[in-house]
């Protein structure tokens, strides 16, 4: 065989074969990991693909369903959260909110522009870790003040000044797993907010100091709605880790809104292998979480707010219709302030990145002046213009939602049923409890829950 070439070197006519365990990501994680002895940080959410939305369709009406005229004949949008205990329960013009997202990830300016455009809308926002800043308050109609395990810039004040508390558990992107802020973004203003000190990385814990189970969380809901004089609704927000049994131990605990995020969900900063690995795509989260409030008597009693990659109105009408009364977004809403913009391509590629590529959120270098710290960069973004940005971004995936609505024969968006749905994958019909289409199959439905 002396002189020989063999066919599949280099060079030969057979072409290269990538490996599926061992491609060009895994080799470079692998090659970063030996170089930096450092696990990757970054924000964006969850890269890989799971059963979404998109794989469920919408049946509409024809012959056994009446459709309703959009020109003519109205489709109802609006939801009231906190109609359990509060006495002032929150009530929605659509049944999209947007998520917490904390002042320090997010700039000022991003957080007044959220307000602006939850408030044109008709809709809430929230605060975040990290506390409730003048610019987000004086702008939002109704504003939902997150409690974390961290306690940054948690007071009694705004917690009286908010329209809602959201205790927060967990969040998709890192179900058990604390927050962080590295220290780039921990400038003067934020540091004074969390009482910490500058330029230094925060963590926040991973579960909330004063309580370990529902029991205990029971009693901290009690002293919230005393602080609030049980005017307030309480919202719980959970990753979806185990969401049957995380929506009941709240609905026990005494929660008005149980919040479920699915692993879809955004972050600003954590790390990759969370992101990626833990957590349970947000098909999963809906359908447990609406079965735990059927068994315990309590759906639409108790509400249910579900996230994690939410983007277009057939998103908010099929978490509908599969039992939500309203969804959140948080990725969206930036994308929607101006966030990957193509206009900045030339400044992403610049980072090594690219539009719809960006994800060091953690970096505080954002071009489009939404997640960063650095006053320069925050000034890009124009807070009235991003407003307005997002409400009519939340209008048309409200219109898109009232379509399907109205194409399926209801006159109110939550009157969407599980009924009016087909999944086009085995996987996705049996995650999200809805027959395969061209059958009346729903895979694992005939074996009893065994958790």
């Amino acid at each position: 065989m002396s002189g020989h070439t063999e066919k599949g070197s280099s060079g030969s006519g057979w072409g290269l074969r990538e490996s599926h365990s061992f491609d060009r990501n895994s080799i470079h994680y692998i090659h970063e990991a030996a170089r930096t002895g450092l696990y990757r940080i970054r924000g964006f959410g969850a890269k890989r693909r799971v059963p979404n939305f998109d794989d469920l369709l919408m049946k509409g009406a024809s012959m056994s369903r009446y459709p309703l005229e959009g020109y003519r004949e109205a489709c109802e949008t609006g939801v009231t959260l906190g109609t359990r205990y509060a006495e002032k329960p929150i009530h929605l013009e659509i049944p999209i909110t947007i998520a917490g997202m904390s002042f320090g990830s997010l700039s000022a300016n991003a957080k007044e522009a959220l307000g602006r455009g939850a408030n044109e809308a008709g809709t809430s926002t929230t605060t975040g870790d990290g506390g409730m800043t003048p610019e987000e308050r004086q702008h939002s109609r109704l504003l939902v003040c997150q409690y974390l395990p961290s306690r940054y810039g948690v007071n009694p004040d705004d917690l009286r000044k908010a329209d809602a508390i959201e205790i927060v558990v967990g969040q998709g992107a890192k179900p058990g797993g604390g927050g962080m802020l590295l220290g780039q973004k921990v400038t003067g203003r934020v540091a004074g907010m969390r009482t910490l000190p500058s330029g230094v990385d925060q963590r926040s814990a991973c579960r909330h100091p004063d309580w370990t189970g529902p029991d205990d969380l029971a009693i901290k809901i009690t002293e919230l709605r005393e602080i609030t004089g049980w005017e307030k609704p309480i919202y719980i927000k959970c990753g979806a880790a185990r969401p049957y049994y995380d929506t009941a131990l709240s609905v026990k605990a005494g929660a008005d809104v149980v919040v479920i995020d699915g692993m879809q969900g955004g972050t600003a900063a954590t790390q990759d292998v969370f992101i990626e690995h833990v957590g349970q795509p947000t098909l999963v989260a809906v359908k447990e979480a609406v079965q735990a409030l059927i068994d315990l008597d309590m759906h639409r009693k108790v509400q249910l707010v579900v996230g994690g990659g939410i983007r277009t109105g057939a998103d908010v009408a099929k978490a509908i219709a599969m039992g939500a009364d309203a969804v959140s977004i948080g990725t969206a809403a930036l994308i929607a302030l101006g966030d990957q913009n193509p206009e900045l391509e030339a400044e992403y590629r610049a980072a090594g990145s690219g539009a719809g590529y960006w994800e060091d959120y953690q970096a505080g270098t954002d071009p489009a002046g939404i997640t960063t710290q650095d006053p320069k960069l925050a000034k890009r973004l124009d807070p009235v213009v991003a407003g307005r940005r997002l409400a009519n971004y939340l209008r048309v995936m409200t219109l898109e939602a009232q379509t399907i609505a109205r194409a399926c024969g209801k006159s109110h968006i939550r009157n969407l049923e599980p009924d009016d749905m087909v999944a086009l994958t085995v996987e996705a019909a049996a995650m999200a409890g809805i027959p395969l289409a061209g059958t009346d199959w729903i895979p694992g439905q005939s074996r009893i829950r065994d958790m």
